[in-house]
């Protein structure tokens, strides 16, 4: 049986630690589908399509990586996928609590299991929400964000 994985995310904007992340699963599954949760009730700075984008311009060259963006819960979205597994990174201990719930969660509701990976320690401050402010500030993210794509930031 295929081994497949997938890691949800707003990648609003996709950072090193995702990059990483994905990097290290990789020998782990047969395939990873990275998907764009959409969710109405949250404010983006950057479009779908962008984020979208920039997922392809980083994984273009993994045949195993699919990319792709759902509605709706995360674990019907893994059902729908027939992904056995579900990816999430950790930075801390607040992360693990709050996305230890949502495992067990996805456990009952879908079957899925949770594998969750530890970020490294240059990674483990980076946050898409952190990124943003910077961007908003006009603040340079270049060495934060994967080498293949750039970000405009309002020059203040």
């Amino acid at each position: 049986m295929m081994k497949t994985a997938v890691f949800p995310g707003s990648f609003d904007p996709i950072h090193n630690g995702h990059l990483e992340i994905v990097q290290r699963m990789l020998p782990l599954f047969d395939k990873i589908i990275i998907a764009i949760g959409i969710n109405p009730d949250k404010k983006y700075l950057f479009s779908l399509e962008q984020r979208l984008n920039w997922l392809e311009q980083v994984f273009n060259n993994e045949p195993k990586i699919s990319i792709t963006s759902y509605h709706g819960l995360t674990a019907e979205f893994c059902k729908q996928q027939q992904a056995q597994y579900m990816i999430r990174g950790l930075r801390n201990s607040n992360d693990f609590e709050f996305e230890k719930a949502i495992a067990q969660m996805n456990k009952k509701l879908g079957g899925i299991e949770t594998v969750f990976v530890i970020s490294s320690p240059e990674h483990a401050p980076l946050s898409s929400t952190i990124l943003r402010d910077i961007i908003i500030n006009g603040g340079s993210v270049a060495d934060l964000v994967p080498v293949k794509i750039a970000i405009k930031t309002n020059n203040k």
